[in-house]
């Protein structure tokens, strides 16, 4: 492997002064304008268009200038960037140039907005690259410890913006692209959104990177490179449909494909012994996994970290040419097409076996390409003497959720198959090199594999998962001892890895040796037990004794009996006997019909044993962690926990998608600090009555929905006033973050609208645009009805004439991180209203409260920590607390619950057909009933619609005091310093990676 991994150059960045025949490439450090350290360098190219000769160099360009005709920058502008050492408008417009010339994805003819896009991403590009280099070869030179950060999402979101903000050149690609003729922004709009991440836990990693990057931590991102992430959306009369996304149809210009980087992945296949005693898997379908790089950089900072993504594929000769020219082209392809379909989409759906393979492919993938990287990269840093033991002090391997648990048993593969170490050598190595991050207390979100497929697919590693298990087993004998065979039993039951799956050899008699143990009989009852510990029956003895009971019958049976008789002798009683063959027949079909629970691997269990440290995302989520969800886990290992409640980068969500908000906050605080020191933010609150800071928040907060306003318009045809409150909830579609109850909300509000003359209803309701976005899974049934619903309900209340701009019901199609820089912004009150205790932490709420908006919220996930930090006073609560839930579905499940009056109002509105001809039974059904499968209100919709509502009646009479809205809004600004991911990434290098910053000199 070179030295270098990043460099797309045949050179070292201090070998990039490349001398070519009338030829000249010059390197220029930059920086802001109004920055007087020059802390970055752009790589420089000016040229000539003619032809070019065989003596041309693609590295180097003509020092001849442009003729005018072609270039739109001056040549006194040219002339003037190469005697200047700030980032001058010239200089970045003649790489951009460069690059539309010389890395042509488009026609040469015309400069229009996707060539300008791609020309300018590259140009961005080169810079990143040189920073990017330096960063990871000074890294190696002081064989540093890193963090490697796992994931299967990474929610990026568009790049050009933030990489230019980060290294200060927003100013001049703005400059530099007017002069061509072109505006940023329009520029900007045509980079699609990278689709590999679906919602926080994506964002979170993405934000987690930035932050990394900024606070100069070594460390590297890796995920997987999916073609068609996880689908676009589009919304129809039919509600959601889903088509495959096209981010990399024009390719990805972020992206460098390293050709020199790719590792066999292995799967399916046979274990067989080999002489030298080690375990071999052979066999099965090989597959390749190529490293894809995408730079991300800091913030003004010359750290620039990786994110490298896997793309999966077959060497050429894998492809069957005999079977294609036979007329077989599907059988040609198949293996390519098995490889190449691991990265197709993300989450693919599982309902079939084939897609649970698929799904189980992905994560192994992976966890093996990541982990071999990660070690051959360790290998290449301790050069000839590679001494394991000190792996740990190498490297921290981050799981984020339990999508990369497979990290565990594939380190430990690793470790004994290939580098010969031994279980116990490779057991405390991998222990101490891994740590697992829990997202959800979701029972189906925790993860568990059929037993039988992993074993079937994955070998291997069930052999070695089987011998974790074992370990674990082990380790709770030892802990609770055998007294106690019943507490045993459930512990185990709760704790092992493999769930219904007999216990290891080694304790195959476990119970059964301990209830034997356990059946003492006293000293004064032995003398009146029999020969096998039972008591003696005297009456039965003393008859023995007499020989009252014969041993054996000595009637004979003549043979022309015998047929009438039965197998013991005695007379056969035919009715009887048909019944008896009657219940027999009964009895199998009823063991038929019971069949055995299935065998599992548990994967949030496995994680929790095979790390170091388990951190759950939020104060109440990591207390709701180790008091249910891991509870035994952590009475046997409390160190092992913690809690790193989630944060957002400013940068992104402050500074580069609200720069009117950013302004004033530089304005007000007297330094842009803020932007990498959150707490500044504080200070804010001294100011938070002062009419002159209102006027300026409400006018920014106008701005930014008028944007809103034409792009609602562009999108959905619908038509809002920017007058109107901009009551917004975005995420997930899933029953747990209750959309359905804000929208049933709605419908409410509406339902009394409707009753009400139009005086008063314009005298009761503050005028509002709900605002829905976020995508449901393609095969949540539930989630996709209620994305339905709300598009229903939209129809028919925007079109209204009686209730006009008093309420607009809008579904933003195919959210994503480039809408919600936009909506965020644009709020005045957010909804983070799920079922308390359901949510992890949510990252939304931080990024609205960060933008002056007032979140309506349950004390559920990080909402608590927001209303701790912004006040009581400045957050509108309602809602059921975690501790009370489960007492409440038990109320439900007996029957005991009394539904709210106007609950059982709405939904008989809603059954009415008022919104349509679709057919609502279904939804309406899963809040009704006490029990069974999508029925009795799981997710307490009902008995929290109440306050819901009351708590909606104090949002409209704050919002009438503009005055009081506004300190209100202030005030959530000034106390979401706590959730920048700086803050996070902090704690996480720490208390669990043991990493320290490395700043480039």
């Amino acid at each position: 492997m070179a030295v270098s991994q990043f460099s797309s150059m045949s050179t070292r960045p201090s070998e990039a002064l490349v001398q070519c025949t009338s030829s000249l490439s010059r390197f220029i450090e930059f920086g802001s304008r109004n920055r007087t350290s020059k802390q970055k360098l752009l790589l420089i190219r000016t040229f000539n268009s003619r032809p070019p000769t065989t003596s041309f160099c693609i590295k180097c360009v003509s020092s001849q200038p442009s003729p005018k005709t072609k270039d739109r920058v001056t040549e006194e502008d040219t002339s003037s960037s190469q005697n200047s050492s700030g980032p001058d408008t010239a200089s970045v417009a003649s790489s951009i140039q460069y690059h539309a010339e010389f890395t042509p994805l488009f026609s040469p003819e015309k400069f229009e907005l996707p060539k300008a896009f791609f020309a300018t991403a590259q140009s961005v590009r080169d810079s990143l690259i040189i920073n990017w280099n330096s960063t990871y070869e000074y890294y190696e030179r002081l064989n540093v410890k890193q963090a490697y950060y796992l994931s299967m999402e990474f929610l990026q979101g568009r790049a050009l913006l933030n990489a230019i903000g980060n290294l200060g050149l927003t100013g001049a690609y703005a400059e530099a692209l007017s002069k061509l003729g072109q505006s940023l922004e329009n520029v900007v709009s045509q980079e699609p959104d990278a689709a590999l991440g679906n919602g926080g836990l994506g964002r979170l990693a993405s934000c987690f990177l930035d932050s990394m990057a900024t606070l100069n931590y070594p460390a590297w991102g890796y995920g997987l490179r999916y073609k068609y992430g996880l689908f676009k959306q589009r919304i129809t009369k039919d509600g959601q449909e889903e088509v495959a996304e096209d981010w990399l149809e024009l390719g990805n210009p972020w992206e460098i494909e390293r050709n020199d980087v790719s590792y066999p992945v292995k799967f399916y296949g046979k274990i067989v012994p080999g002489s030298d005693g080690k375990s071999h898997w052979i066999g099965g379908e090989d597959i390749k996994a190529v490293a894809y790089d995408i730079p991300i950089p800091g913030y003004k900072t010359k750290t620039t970290i990786n994110l490298r993504l896997w793309s999966t594929m077959v060497p050429s000769e894998d492809f069957d040419l005999s079977a294609f020219n036979a007329g077989d082209h599907t059988k040609a392809a198949e293996a390519l097409t098995n490889a190449e379909k691991i990265c197709y989409i993300l989450y693919p759906g599982d309902e079939s076996v084939e897609g649970k393979v698929l799904r189980l492919k992905q994560q192994y993938t992976l966890c093996s390409a990541s982990l071999q990287d990660i070690i051959a990269r360790f290998e290449k840093r301790s050069g000839a003497n590679v001494n394991w033991e000190e792996f740990p002090e190498k490297v921290a391997v981050q799981m984020n959720d339990t999508h990369p648990t497979l990290c565990i048993p594939e380190l430990i593969r690793i470790l004994i198959d290939l580098k010969g170490l031994s279980w116990k050598e490779a057991w405390n190595i991998t222990q101490r090199t891994v740590a697992y991050t829990n997202h959800t207390v979701l029972p189906e979100a925790l993860e568990k594999w059929s037993f039988e497929l992993m074993q079937k697919l994955l070998p291997r590693h069930m052999e070695i998962i089987e011998m974790i298990d074992e370990e674990l087993v082990h380790t709770i004998v030892s802990e609770y001892g055998t007294a106690d065979p019943d507490l045993l039993e459930k512990r185990l039951k709760e704790m092992r890895i493999l769930e219904n799956v007999d216990l290891p050899a080694t304790f195959a008699d476990l119970f059964v040796k301990t209830k034997e143990s356990t059946d003492v009989v006293p000293d004064d009852e032995l003398e009146n037990c029999d020969e096998e510990g039972g008591p003696v029956d005297e009456e039965l003895e003393s008859a023995q004794e007499d020989g009252v009971l014969e041993e054996e019958s000595t009637d004979v049976v003549p043979d022309d009996e015998l047929e009438n008789c039965d197998e013991e002798g005695g007379p056969v009683d035919e009715e009887l006997e048909s019944e008896q063959e009657d219940d027999v027949l009964e009895e199998e079909k009823e063991a038929e019909a019971v069949q055995e629970p299935p065998q599992l691997v548990r994967m949030a269990n496995l994680c929790v044993v095979g790390s170091h440290a388990v951190n759950g995302v939020a104060e109440i989520h990591s207390e709701i962690v180790t008091n249910e969800v891991f509870n035994d886990f952590y009475k046997l290992w409390p160190e092992k926990f913690q809690n790193k409640t989630n944060g957002v980068t400013p940068r992104r969500w402050i500074r580069f998608c609200n720069p009117d908000l950013s302004s004033i906050l530089t304005s007000w605080l007297g330094t842009e600090d803020w932007v990498t020191n959150t707490g500044k933010l504080a200070e804010l609150r001294k100011f938070a009555d002062n009419e002159d800071l209102q006027s300026q928040f409400r006018a920014a907060k106008r701005n930014n929905k008028m944007k809103v306003v034409s792009f609602i318009k562009e999108k959905t045809g619908y038509s809002v006033r920017p007058d109107a409150m901009f009551d917004i909830q975005v995420k997930r579609i899933h029953e747990y973050k209750r959309q359905l109850m804000n929208i049933l909300g709605i419908v409410y509000r509406y339902k009394k609208m409707k009753e009400m003359s139009a005086v008063e209803r314009k005298a009761k309701f503050v005028p509002r645009v709900c605002i829905f976005g976020g995508k449901a899974f393609a095969t949540y049934v539930q989630a996709k009805r209620i994305v339905k619903f709300i598009t229903d309900v939209g129809a028919t209340v925007n079109h209204d004439p009686e209730i006009g701009d008093l309420l607009k019901v809008i579904f933003v199609p195919d959210y994503n991180v480039s809408v919600a820089e936009l909506l965020i912004p644009a709020s005045e009150l957010s909804q983070h209203i799920s079922t308390a205790g359901m949510e992890a932490s949510g990252t939304s709420n931080m990024k609205f409260a960060m933008n002056g908006c007032i979140l309506i919220g349950t004390l559920d996930g990080a909402n608590v920590e927001i209303r701790q930090e912004v006040g009581e006073e400045n957050f509108f609560l309602f809602g059921a607390r975690a501790h009370e839930i489960a007492g409440l579905r038990k109320e439900r499940s007996e029957g005991k619950f009394v539904p709210d009056a106007r609950f059982e109002e709405v939904k008989k509105f809603v059954k009415s057909g008022v919104f349509g001809s679709y057919n609502y039974d279904e939804l309406m059904g899963s809040l009704e009933g006490n029990e069974g499968f999508g029925q009795a209100d799981y997710f307490l919709v009902g008995k929290d619609f109440p306050s819901y509502l009351e708590c909606q009646e104090k949002v409209d009479e704050a919002y009438c005091d503009q005055k009081r809205w506004t300190r209100m809004s202030i005030m959530n600004t000034a106390g979401s310093s706590k959730f920048s991911s700086d803050r996070t990434i902090q704690e996480y290098a720490r208390d669990i990676w043991n990493i320290i910053p490395v700043k480039l000199p």
